[in-house]
């Protein structure tokens, strides 16, 4: 891993591709929905190759990362705490349960009771504390101090955003070069292991946001991670309020490109996708179909006319109501 600037160490190539050794006996390889431009209302010359993330364990990418975090170190921890009502305290629980150790998931008391109720599913020991997510956070910190158990971040953690980044790895090998990767963000976990699989010579990488959920957007305008305030439709997966450290410097290193959504677009872009494709996902999947279907992103082709995107859905935990 490389490591400057007194930061965590970010991910390499090889780091990536390691990871994805490791997590083959625990992970889904999943599939690549190929579809003509037409069908997206994009030019013939684009092809869109749709990675089916969401058909992922627990329902997210998040299940690479937290195995990942779990098995990669020398020493396998007996004791693991993350803070998160959603995706990644699920992943967290369910790389736990299948690696025979202990889980610890801490959750405000807005966490939807659906989710609660999986977490424990997992085996996990959840502890309701406070009412916003920052006060489970603090006191998962706390009790990792007492007990020594091993913290994983849900996306500023090397080993976690190797993982993440095994998703690249395999649009590598299943579908060769590609002119553009198209992207979800919260954290910048995904987006980050992204690009550092990528890399500068690789695919341009569109980085998407709602308007509610802007931390990628707001570190480039500011030069730096900032904090924000969030909201809307997909809040409840995108919710960081800054932008992780290790997304910010991968996704610099890259020159990776910022475009925003309204709810609206991404609410369109859901029902959209189920009416044409059948495939149900959560909001801040669409949020990267509602880019492509925008028509205000740059798919620059290649010299021969042809441009290969390729669009993560990157998670499916949502209810199954009416859309």
């Amino acid at each position: 891993m490389d490591e400057f600037s007194g930061g965590p160490p970010l991910p390499e190539p090889a780091d990536i591709r390691a990871a994805q050794r490791r997590l083959r006996p625990l992970v889904r390889t999943t599939p690549v929905l190929t579809v003509p431009g037409a069908e997206f209302g994009l030019d013939d010359s684009v092809t869109v190759h749709l990675k089916l993330e969401h058909l992922q364990h627990t329902g997210s990418f998040k299940a690479r990362g937290a195995a990942n975090a779990l098995i990669s170190p020398l020493e396998r921890p007996h004791r693991v705490v993350a803070a998160s009502g959603g995706n990644h305290g699920v992943a967290v629980a369910w790389a736990a349960q299948r690696l025979g150790v202990l889980a610890d998931i801490f959750v405000p008391s807005i966490a939807s009771p659906a989710k609660v109720e999986r977490l424990v599913s997992y085996g996990a020991q959840v502890h309701v504390v406070g009412s916003v997510y920052q006060d489970a956070l603090d006191a998962s910190t706390k009790f990792v101090t007492e007990s020594g158990a091993h913290a994983v971040h849900a996306y500023d953690d090397p080993e976690v955003v190797a993982g993440a980044g095994t998703v690249g790895c395999e649009l590598s090998d299943t579908l060769g070069p590609l002119d553009h990767v198209v992207v979800a963000c919260g954290g910048g976990g995904l987006a980050g292991g992204l690009a550092a699989w990528f890399g500068r010579s690789g695919p341009a990488l569109h980085v998407v946001e709602t308007e509610g959920t802007a931390t990628f957007s707001a570190a480039v305008e500011a030069g730096e991670p900032v904090s924000i305030e969030v909201h809307g439709v997909a809040a409840d997966a995108l919710g960081a309020t800054r932008l992780g450290d290790i997304g910010w410097r991968s996704l610099q290193a890259v020159n990776a490109d910022s475009l925003l959504v309204t709810d609206d677009e991404v609410v369109a872009a859901r029902a959209w996708l189920w009416d044409g494709f059948r495939l149900l996902i959560e909001p801040a999947a669409a949020v990267a179909v509602a880019a492509a279907r925008s028509g205000r992103m740059d798919l620059t082709p290649r010299s021969d006319g042809l441009t290969a995107v390729a669009i993560i859905l990157c998670g499916a935990n949502t209810p199954l109501s009416p859309l």
